[in-house]
């Protein structure tokens, strides 16, 4: 008998008939014969409706506080999931965070898992009843509640997965795999059947909704398959998994987008040693992640500095940068919230040529301006006008023939003139 992880998130289990329709879904899994644990995410709207009572009361809640508060939309649904599966006669226990086992560091509404002892779940289980799991939280040395931050119910399936050394984690969405493009903005996109979690992990932190980055790492890192796939029918979806040498690669797996982008440039930054890190170094202890960094060739002993950050660290990253620039007595500083970041990922592209230089020569066919260029082995990634988003998107899609099979696409470079073009 296979243990199987299953995680169903909030739109799967949004409604009481959503949640009835998730209890025959795993009855069936049970039937197969395999063991099966599910962790659940909160009733869509549910984390957000608690959020706002909490911010009706206090301007500024405490995090302790919030913690609590919010760990108990996913009670809820593990607690309506495993009546519904009782109910249906599949014998079934739900747990709280502390029930399984999963303690954290001390971070309130970001917390670490340092351990999970999932002794319960394991007698649970040897029972042959369903485990139904509140994700998302855990609780701390002190024995105070912890959440785990944005994708924690994906984080938690992942390491319980990785503890009970199930065969499998799927989890289970409002779509149907991971797409070569937003399907919404494009729609030849065409869903992968398989993923490298280099390349997942590129898409996560790229812009893809899909799967939260902290859940692939883990993954990742342990080596644990992930599925993604669609709670509403039975497609089967995409594996994540370790790259292999003999499958099919596509030179370009997917184009991602990431609108929630800002630009910082710093103006006349004196050209000495330390000044850079002077200002990074303030943005880091701010908690403030910078993305892309660029600094201009050298002029009069000065030099211009632009860096990217999410638009939600602007005014943070602004207040400290405004502050290391009168120190260093830059000339000025300005911001940009209206762009957006364009990205191609493949794992193939590590041992193909010209990939960067099509998606240059795409983008200036459609004149659209480039402002900032980041690459890694499977990655290439730019800085472009907002409004100019889907048509890059779509741009690009074409270009790469990412809507064909790939092994149908040779290369999937665009045109032959394209290929002849080095790389960057």
């Amino acid at each position: 008998m296979a243990l199987i992880v299953q995680k169903y998130g909030g739109t799967s289990v949004g409604t009481l008939d959503r949640i009835k329709q998730v209890a025959e879904r795993i009855a069936a899994a049970r039937k197969s014969g395999d063991h099966i644990v599910v962790v659940v995410s909160a009733m869509a709207g549910e984390t957000n409706k608690l959020l706002g009572m909490a911010h009706q009361i206090s301007d500024n809640p405490a995090r302790r506080e919030m913690d609590l508060l919010l760990s108990s939309g996913e009670r809820i649904s593990s607690a309506l999931l495993t009546i519904a599966l009782n109910a249906i006669g599949c014998p079934a226990v739900s747990m709280t965070g502390r029930q399984i086992g999963l303690q954290t560091d001390n971070t309130h509404t970001r917390a670490r898992i340092v351990q999970i002892d999932a002794e319960r779940c394991k007698s649970v289980l040897k029972d042959n009843h369903v485990v139904v799991v509140a994700g998302f939280q855990g609780v701390n040395q002190k024995g105070d509640v912890t959440t785990l931050g944005r994708g924690g119910s994906d984080t938690s399936a992942v390491a319980l997965a990785v503890v009970l050394k199930a065969e499998r984690c799927e989890i289970y969405t409002d779509v149907d795999g991971v797409y070569t493009a937003d399907p919404n903005m494009v729609p030849d996109a065409r869903k992968l059947n398989t993923v490298s979690y280099e390349e997942m992990l590129e898409m996560a932190s790229l812009g893809a909704k899909v799967l939260q980055l902290r859940c692939v790492e883990f993954a990742k890192k342990y080596n644990m398959p992930l599925i993604v796939r669609s709670s509403y029918n039975n497609e089967p979806g995409t594996l994540i998994c370790q790259e292999d040498a003999k499958m099919e690669q596509p030179v370009v797996s997917g184009i991602m987008y990431d609108k929630n982008q800002a630009k910082i440039t710093v103006k006349g930054v004196p050209d000495q040693p330390g000044i850079a890190a002077n200002l990074f170094n303030a943005l880091a202890e701010a908690s403030v992640s910078v993305d892309m960094i660029i600094q201009n060739i050298s002029a009069e002993g000065h030099t211009d500095i632009s860096f990217t950050v999410t638009t939600e660290h602007l005014a943070d990253a602004m207040t400290v940068t405004k502050k290391v620039a009168e120190e260093i007595r830059a000339e000025k500083i300005t911001s940009d919230a209206d762009i957006a970041k364009i990205s191609i990922v493949g794992a193939g592209m590590k041992s193909h040529s010209g990939i960067a230089a099509t998606m240059f020569n795409t983008l200036s066919r459609e004149n659209i301006n480039i402002m900032m260029i980041s690459t890694s082995e499977i990655k290439v990634s730019c800085v472009i006008d907002h409004k100019y988003t889907e048509l890059a998107v779509r741009a690009l899609h074409e270009a790469f023939d990412l809507k064909s099979d790939p092994a149908l696409q040779g290369n999937n470079v665009a045109s032959a003139p394209d290929k002849k073009m080095k790389a960057l």
